[in-house]
């Protein structure tokens, strides 16, 4: 027990020493950490004065650049008001001198208002001299005269008329033969040009066409009993079916190209076919004229396709394509518009026009000859509304409209269709004229003649291409005679229509005659 006891002091008296050893230790850890800390503060305390003398330094040089950078604006802006007052003083010296010159030309302008007044009021009284002095002569001519001024003056007006007329007329004659010795030949260059450029075809029949047959034994089948087919065929298509004597032919008239055009294909088919009965003959007349339907539409696509038109309406090609199966004076239509189609074309070309147009006038210009229905309308209006409906250019109405001049023309497009019309028109074998309009055309010719005073005879020749008229030389001057013949072509041209030109020649003969015995 005792030694446990001592044991247990001499750990004691350890832990005592271990203590206050470790105590003495602390002490001088503090002192070292004392010292290390002024050590810090002194070293922060030089760094602190550093970085404050580098801050003031920045600071001045900052300042310095602001400084010089103010007093650069400052120059700059004393430079503008220095140029701004330097303007200012020019634009007043510059008023200044506007002010001076404006003050001596307002006194300028007053002395020459004065001067004007005093010369006005000079020549109003010369005027109001000469006025005396012309009526005092005035006076003295009347007495001597025997005559009034207005009497004068009357008798010197007509005579001043007379002369004016007579040297108006010649005036007018030769100019126009000047103007024809080089106008009418370009314009004959440039139709001739045109017209053998262009092919032509003979006349189409008007309103008959021949249906061939392989026999005559075929002629009582179409018949029928009792007649039946034919009636039923003639019903179904509204055309007249003429059988008689002529040796394998039956003939279809009708004034409608497309119904005659539906019979004598039905016909075709119902002979090929064998089977010929009223049941049957609607079934191919039905069938026949869906058939010329689309065909119509075909022709017109392909007759533009061929003039290189582009963009036309369908119901513009539908109507074109009608025109196949029209006539007038015995030419067919379409052949006849594609004719001054190209024709247009040609002559647009020669004259620098646009040919694409003119050609598109040209092949529309007669398509009011085709409507779907009855019509009062004269052709070419209706040709005009339907162009104008379906998008057609100002230029091609007016030329549609005016190519028989039943408007105002308005392009150079409606003088050129106009001509090309009349062109295919006229040539030789294009179109018949029935005998009796024929010789009307004639005597209207010459009865134009017969309207003027002094006309003793009149000659409608060369097929109304050429109307020769005789005058009394004892009524008609030579001068009268030329003034006749212009007169006369004026009212040819205004009041008549016809193909091609009438050349009007006047003729004044004096005869003189004695005998001898």
């Amino acid at each position: 027990m005792i030694e446990v006891l001592i044991g247990i002091g001499g750990l004691a008296a350890g832990f005592i020493a271990a203590k206050v050893l470790e105590k003495g230790n602390a002490s001088k850890t503090v002192l070292a950490a004392k010292k290390e800390a002024e050590s810090v503060l002194r070293e922060a305390k030089i760094e602190g004065e550093n970085i404050k003398k580098d801050k003031i330094f920045q600071a001045k040089e900052k300042f310095l650049e602001l400084k010089a950078e103010h007093e650069k604006v400052i120059i700059a802006k004393d430079k503008k008001i220095a140029e701004a007052e330097k303007r200012t003083r020019d634009k007043e010296a510059q008023v200044s001198n506007e002010l001076a010159q404006s003050k001596k030309l307002t006194d300028e302008l007053e002395s020459k208002i004065k001067d004007y007044d005093y010369r006005l009021e000079f020549v109003e009284k010369k005027q109001a001299e000469v006025e005396r002095l012309h009526k005092s002569q005035v006076e003295q001519l009347e007495v001597i005269s025997g005559l009034s001024a207005e009497d004068a003056k009357a008798q010197l007006i007509e005579s001043l008329k007379s002369d004016a007329r007579s040297d108006a007329m010649s005036y007018i004659q030769n100019t126009l033969e000047e103007a024809k010795l080089t106008a009418q030949q370009e314009a004959k260059k440039v139709i001739i040009n045109t017209i053998q450029r262009i092919g032509t075809e003979e006349a189409v029949e008007n309103c008959v066409s021949v249906f061939n047959l392989e026999s005559d034994d075929v002629k009582g089948r179409i018949i029928g009993r009792e007649g039946r087919n034919i009636r039923a065929l003639e019903a179904a298509t509204g055309v007249e079916i003429i059988v008689d004597d002529t040796p394998e032919a039956i003939i279809l008239s009708c004034f409608d190209s497309v119904r005659r055009e539906v019979a004598r294909l039905s016909l075709h088919k119902l002979v090929t076919d064998g089977r010929i009965h009223p049941a049957r003959i609607e079934e191919v007349v039905q069938k026949t004229t869906k058939q010329i339907e689309e065909e119509i539409i075909e022709v017109g696509k392909r007759t533009v396709i061929d003039l290189g038109i582009h963009g036309l309406h369908p119901e513009l090609i539908k109507a074109v394509g009608r025109m196949k199966y029209r006539s007038s004076y015995g030419q067919n239509l379409l052949q006849h518009s594609r004719e001054v189609a190209k024709l247009c074309g040609v002559m647009a070309a020669e004259l620098g026009l646009n040919p694409k147009m003119a050609k598109r006038a040209g092949l529309l210009h007669d398509i009011g000859k085709v409507p779907d229905t009855e019509t009062e309308t004269p052709h070419a209006l209706l040709g005009m509304e339907w162009a104008e409906k379906y998008g057609e250019k100002p230029e091609v109405c007016n030329a549609i409209g005016a190519h028989h001049d039943e408007i105002e023309m308005k392009s150079l497009l409606a003088p050129i269709v106009q001509v090309c019309d009349a062109i295919s028109g006229a040539r030789p074998g294009a179109r018949r004229q029935v005998l009796d309009s024929y010789i009307q055309r004639l005597k209207d010719l010459e009865d134009t003649a017969f309207s003027f005073n002094g006309v003793k005879k009149a000659y409608a020749i060369q097929a109304g291409r050429e109307l020769r008229v005789i005058v009394e030389s004892e009524k008609v001057s030579d001068d009268k005679a030329a003034e006749l013949s212009f007169n006369l072509s004026q009212k040819i041209q205004t009041d008549m229509t016809y193909p091609g030109q009438v050349k009007v020649t006047v003729i004044r003969e004096t005869r003189a005659v004695n005998i001898a015995k």
